[in-house]
């Protein structure tokens, strides 16, 4: 048994030696959390808004039981990493050129990547931009970046989802609005998005000592300010072999964004799990972690 202090919250984790380590990459610093030793196949898991490493930790111990090197960085902009104020130091590019200088580091050669949401997003691009660095790609409820600005500009339901997106841009109001009354707004949105008792009142405390942490909200939020600068027209396919896993109960992003990202692969699979929601890999682990693996013994 490893007593974990993470963020002054002390955690127990069972047969599991989980490490917190710093990176310099790209100009800053990234934080992460492993398991595993690291000349062992290595798995990199990317978060999403308003995660940061410790959301994968059910994914790190199942991993390294498998026999694999399994890393969760907080990215940019988020809990212990580093936090520039520009927006610019925000777009797609910047994002992935940290974990491209990451890899390196971490791996002895090449990584499966998987990401979810916003980490979603950049392994998409890591797979399109520098698919020598990926063994295989898992993406868990994000759409392709092609798929999502189509949407974004055409589908009036997923412009009605996506509506916190157009809030974002507002300078300094979403920071105001969602550090009121200790974080509530932004535990509200993970609790009443996912299935009833996802998250305990411990793990949400441990997300809310990152949020605190300082730069941190404006950090992340810039992710979505950025947006703009992002490229939107990849104008080729996805080469490395790809599953993606869809909770179908999502309420942020639309079931039909699936199957489209899957034909931006030349070698997709697509599995829907049909009770979960956008939180999939924090309300069936086991199912998603297995699914994963077979995935990736194929």
């Amino acid at each position: 048994m490893l007593t974990l202090h993470v963020q002054g919250l002390v955690i127990i984790t069972q047969a599991m030696e989980m490490k917190e380590r710093d990176y310099t990459a790209n100009g800053i610093y990234l934080h992460t959390f492993e398991a595993g030793e690291p000349r062992q196949p290595t798995i990199l898991f990317l978060h999403g808004f308003p995660e940061f490493g410790y959301g994968w930790r059910k994914q790190l111990s199942f991993f390294t039981d498998q026999g694999w090197h399994a890393v969760a960085p907080d990215q940019r902009g988020y809990n212990l990493s580093s936090k520039p104020q520009e927006v610019e130091a925000y777009t797609i590019d910047q994002l992935t050129q940290d974990m491209v200088e990451l890899i390196p580091q971490i791996s002895q050669g090449k990584v499966v990547v998987v990401g979810h949401d916003w980490g979603g997003a950049v392994a998409w691009n890591l797979a399109l931009e520098h698919p020598a660095l990926l063994e295989k790609l898992v993406i868990l409820n994000m759409p392709h970046p092609k798929v999502i600005h189509e949407h974004l500009t055409h589908n009036p339901k997923q412009m009605l989802r996506s509506w916190y997106a157009g809030f974002f841009q507002l300078p300094g109001v979403p920071e105001t609005v969602n550090s009121a009354f200790d974080f509530q707004l932004m535990k509200t949105a993970m609790t009443r998005t996912a299935k009833p008792g996802t998250f305990s009142e411990e793990e949400l405390e441990t997300y809310k000592k990152a949020w605190e942490q300082l730069g941190a909200l404006e950090a992340m939020i810039n992710w979505y300010r950025a947006y703009k600068y992002n490229p939107i027209e990849p104008d080729h396919k996805i080469s490395v072999p790809t599953l993606m896993i869809w909770g179908k109960q999502d309420q942020f992003l639309g079931t039909e964004l699936a199957q489209p990202s899957m034909e931006q692969c030349n070698q997709g699979k697509l599995i829907f799990l049909e009770e979960a929601t956008h939180w999939l890999h924090h309300e069936e682990p086991d199912k998603v972690n297995q699914l994963m693996l077979d995935f990736l013994r194929e």
